[in-house]
């Protein structure tokens, strides 16, 4: 593969999987079964603000991106449109889907999202332009106090559920399964969407997941 064609290959795994992102946390949302750590406190401060919660998934985003700066963090293309693009796709789903009733809709509608997130997170991963700038706080805390990304993943996701939760966020039985799943669904998508290197041309397409790659745009 060609350096031009590798290049515009990531740039459209990027795009698609940050609007994928985006669309199938909306439908964790409508299924109102539980969602991902950062969507609970999301969904906690739209219920307090009156805001959507793409709106303000976009000024979390944003704030969070703010404290990179003391952590000695380099966004990339992706982080910065991280911020943007997961927000509008997720308001823009949330107003094409209509609202869903009934276990025997909400429960497939739970499993697509956490599937589809699955899927996305793969895609802009392997895309390889930059992390979240939720997980770039969890690699730049790692970085600067010497701790695991497991643990400072852990002590940060918990925090933001706890938060989002008092403010009205929803929590269930599709937060669980996500949290048990997502780690496999990414790394399984990781390997389906890796860009094999321009250098030589190589047709393997998965040379192992990302360096310190985690799970949350």
């Amino acid at each position: 593969m060609s350096t031009q064609s590798r290049l515009g290959r990531r740039l459209i795994q990027l795009y698609v999987g940050l609007a994928l992102y985006g669309a199938s946390s909306a439908l964790l949302v409508e299924a109102s079964l539980g969602l991902e750590p950062w969507n609970v406190l999301h969904q906690g401060l739209a219920e307090l603000t009156g805001l959507s919660i793409g709106v303000v998934s976009i000024i979390v985003g944003a704030a969070v991106l703010l404290l990179w700066i003391p952590l000695r963090q380099r966004p990339g293309l992706g982080t910065v449109s991280n911020v943007f693009v997961v927000g509008i796709a997720m308001d823009a789903t949330l107003a094409a889907v209509p609202e869903v009733h009934g276990f025997a809709v909400r429960i497939p509608l739970m499993l697509t999202g956490i599937l589809l997130n699955g899927v996305a997170t793969g895609l802009y991963i392997a895309a390889s332009f930059g992390p979240g700038p939720r997980d770039g706080l969890m690699t730049g805390l790692h970085r600067r106090t010497g701790r695991s990304i497991r643990l400072m993943r852990t002590a940060v996701e918990v925090a933001v559920v706890v938060t989002g939760f008092a403010l009205g966020g929803t929590i269930g039985v599709g937060t669980v399964l996500y949290a048990v799943s997502i780690g496999p669904l990414a790394q399984l998508f990781l390997r389906v969407f890796a860009v094999s290197p321009a250098s030589d041309g190589s047709t393997v397409v998965a040379a192992g997941q990302p360096r310190g790659a985690i799970l949350r745009p």
